[in-house]
């Protein structure tokens, strides 16, 4: 090795040293965004049922990363009518989730008569700032005629008859109000809802759910997973 090749193999390490100084450092990869907490969601029995009827669905959202404290029921006497007094119970009751969570909206997940309790409390109880999604199962939202069996007795099912007080007020106007994001399931073999055209709202995401039961879309693996989509798709 001639004197300038030994010069510049002594220089080499001092030179990788200042380059190690001068030099940027690699970015560090990004570290992944955190997933966004779910927003609440509010599960709304229908007509003579109570808050039990969720648990397949309250399940599927926990297997999907729902925590319990992001579920909830409204349970209610569904005796009592919808625009006199269940949609004031219902606001109260998301009114205390709110404070609870901080959560600024909610979803709301209704099941039949539940459809009804919840769009009442949307369009005209104050409920359009503090809802983010609306789901609606099998609901008489323009009436169903099998209420007609238990009109007698049961203020409920006068409010789903077609024609009601309830079914035509919710039918005038926009029938999917507010900054809300609505969807709706219907089945072709819906016995209690009587028209299956009942069921969807001009302005939402209508859904077919296939020939089911009525209360079989409650525990349909396909319908549980169109809502959590629709509610985690928009913002």
């Amino acid at each position: 090795m001639d004197q300038r090749a030994r010069r510049a193999a002594r220089l080499l390490p001092g030179w990788l040293c200042v380059l190690a100084v001068i030099l940027p450092a690699a970015p560090a990869a990004a570290a992944p965004a955190p997933a966004a907490a779910p927003r609440p969601v509010v599960f709304v029995h229908g007509y003579n049922a109570d808050p039990g009827v969720w648990g397949a669905m309250r399940e599927d959202f926990r297997a999907a990363g729902y925590g319990e404290d992001d579920l909830y029921s409204f349970g209610y006497d569904t005796s009592r009518s919808v625009n006199e007094d269940l949609a004031g119970q219902l606001a109260a009751h998301v009114a205390q989730i709110r404070a609870r969570t901080g959560a600024d909206r909610v979803d709301l997940v209704a099941h039949s008569f539940g459809s009804l309790v919840t769009r009442w409390y949307v369009k005209f109880g104050g409920g359009a700032p503090a809802v983010a999604h609306w789901v609606s199962l099998g609901g008489p939202n323009h009436g169903t005629t099998t209420a007609w069996a238990c009109a007698l007795w049961s203020q409920a099912c006068r409010d789903m008859t077609p024609g009601s007080y309830v079914t035509d007020r919710l039918a005038q106007g926009d029938e999917t109000p507010g900054p809300v994001a609505y969807a709706t399931w219907a089945s072709s073999c819906d016995e209690v809802i009587n028209p299956d055209a009942s069921v969807p709202l001009t302005g939402a995401a209508n859904a077919g759910a296939g020939c089911l039961a009525h209360n079989d879309l409650l525990g349909d693996d396909t319908v549980s997973r169109g809502v959590r989509d629709f509610l985690t798709a928009t913002p």
